[in-house]
């Protein structure tokens, strides 16, 4: 048989944006696209394939989410913006102080420490309760079926289980972490570009979720699951935190960025991060894109709108400043002075004075959604409750151990959250969904994006496929290979520390769809990834 290396491409190639008319998904996994399009060809609108595909990559992609993971979405629909925070609490046991109790003098990255509840099934739920036409059991059927039947696993997957494999082999030992070498691992390792992969433990559980409209996973049969697992291995969460557990739907908040409105989720999450920087930068004039003034001034912005929603964003009721004095336009002004022609050393300002997979859907009727979900690390936790194939986030991992700290860890509190969706409007009409999973370089990706679609009126292919920069802290900056050897020297000479990032997985992975006057649908999804669109 010819072989081939399925994760070796010694040369670069080109996409062109996708149009349709009568829907489309972009997801950064063709298995997930796939299923979308089936709800959407049998009648289902944007919101029943969202929830198909929140519900597919759980099976299909694994390495970036669960089924305890958290979601949110920025939901278009019959002409307004709807918000939904699919995000967790920390259990009411997990504190500080607990966790000292046991040794620990920071929150660990894995085991039974740092899951907060899972809030991913309960979004689906609240979102197609709300907007879906299909039955909720049609809807998560393709999900169940590739669970049952397996399919081939993509190469970035391969790739990333690779990586998991190498992480959670050291916990082997630990009876706590079998339930993962059972559900993901084989006796070889990873899972291969091309091999097949089944998972009949997430198909039953997605069928009790389908069946009881996520009533088993949060009061019923698998909720008693989890409680029994973590009653058995001294874990925090418990029955009780997965019953008091409900969604929030929120509004969505704004800037107007030279003539379209940038959406983002309001805190816990750190989407106002893009509306900051974005409200700093619209002050300047920008020439060309690959110039190193517009570089400079990009990375200095950012770096200030990290340092201030790290010191300053946590759970709304814990925060001392407010949405409305994060994205005033005196207190940008106020930062926007502090950028001159060097690098800085960022601080964070007082404004109170004057890892996950997003994807994105949109039907014929103009309804769109834009989605993200995550167990932040990878797996997760690497805590799989054994015969569900339930992988729980590492999410609590977020809080800071600073008691004193606006995001401090406590019972009952959502974290500062990194996954954030966004959306663009103009004059009161959709242009549509977009967003960039990654990490801490969600917020500098959807700038960065925004921009070169504003700014330097590139297609949506091109304003993903752009070389990307990061800013990793201090005067540290990652940028890609492709960022032209001069401005890299240039970067340097302003005080930057420049990093060449041969790895274009760090500079995040995303998908959009603009739609037209006309109701056409432009989608583009991401080079850095196995990136997929399924349209009709």
């Amino acid at each position: 048989m010819y072989t081939f290396d399925a994760q070796d491409y010694p040369y670069p190639s080109k996409r062109h944006v996708v149009y349709a008319k009568n829907g489309m998904v972009c997801a950064g996994n063709p298995t997930a696209t796939a299923a979308g399009l089936q709800t959407l060809m049998k009648g289902g609108n944007a919101v029943d394939a969202a929830v198909t595909v929140a519900a597919t990559l759980p099976v299909s992609e694994p390495t970036g989410n669960g089924l305890g993971a958290d979601c949110f979405a920025i939901i278009w629909y019959k002409g307004k913006l709807y918000g939904i925070n699919g995000s967790g609490p920390a259990p009411k046991a997990l504190t500080i102080d607990a966790l000292k109790a046991r040794g620990h003098e920071k929150i660990p990255s894995y085991g039974v420490e740092p899951i907060d509840v899972p809030g991913a099934v309960a979004g689906w739920v609240a979102m197609h309760e709300r907007f879906g036409r299909m039955e909720f059991k049609d809807v998560l059927a393709p999900a169940i079926s590739y669970a049952e039947n397996g399919f081939p696993v993509s190469p970035n997957i391969s790739r990333l289980w690779e990586e998991a494999w190498t992480i959670y082999g050291k916990y082997r030992d630990r009876p706590e972490f079998q339930g993962w070498f059972d559900t993901f691992a084989k006796a070889d390792g990873w899972y291969r570009p091309g091999e097949m992969f089944r998972n009949p433990d997430i198909a039953k559980s997605l069928r009790l979720i389908a069946e009881t409209r996520g009533e088993a996973f949060y009061k019923g049969e698998l909720a008693g699951r989890m409680d029994d697992f973590f009653k058995k291995h001294n874990g925090f969460l418990t029955g009780d935190d997965l019953a008091a557990y409900k969604p929030e739907w929120v509004d969505p908040i704004s800037v107007n960025y030279h003539g379209y409105d940038v959406w983002e989720l309001p805190p816990n999450g750190h989407g106002i991060t893009v509306l900051m920087a974005l409200q700093i930068l619209k002050g300047f004039e920008f020439g060309a894109r690959d110039d190193v003034e517009t570089l400079h001034r990009q990375i200095e912005a950012m770096k200030l709108a990290m340092v201030d929603t790290a010191m300053h964003v946590a759970e709304p009721s814990a925060m001392k400043v407010t949405v409305e004095q994060l994205l005033s336009e005196d207190y940008a002004a106020k930062r926007r002075a502090l950028i001159g022609t060097e690098a800085i050393m960022p601080a964070a300002g007082d404004p109170g004075t004057p890892s996950t997979v997003y994807f994105c859907c949109a039907d014929g009727e103009g309804n769109m959604v834009s989605m993200i979900q995550s167990n932040f690390r990878g797996f997760g936790s690497g805590i799989v409750v054994p015969g569900t194939s339930i992988s729980l986030n590492d999410r609590a991992e977020n809080f800071k151990f600073d008691p004193n700290h606006v995001n401090a860890l406590e019972g009952g509190k959502r974290p500062y959250h990194t996954i954030i969706p966004a959306f663009l409007t103009k004059d009161g009409d959709a242009v549509g969904p977009f967003g960039i999973m990654g990490g801490w370089m969600q917020p500098q990706a959807h700038v960065q994006v925004v921009q070169n679609m504003i700014d330097w009126h590139l297609n949506p292919q091109q304003a993903l496929d752009a070389p990307r920069w990061q800013w990793v802290g201090g005067k540290n900056v990652e940028v890609e290979q492709d960022t032209p050897n001069h401005l890299v020297r240039l970067l340097q000479r302003r005080g930057h520390n420049i990093i060449v990032q041969p790895d274009p997985y760090h500079m995040g992975r995303g998908q959009m769809i603009l739609r037209d006057k006309n109701g056409v649908l432009c989608g583009a999804t991401e080079k850095r990834t196995d990136g997929q669109i399924s349209c009709y």
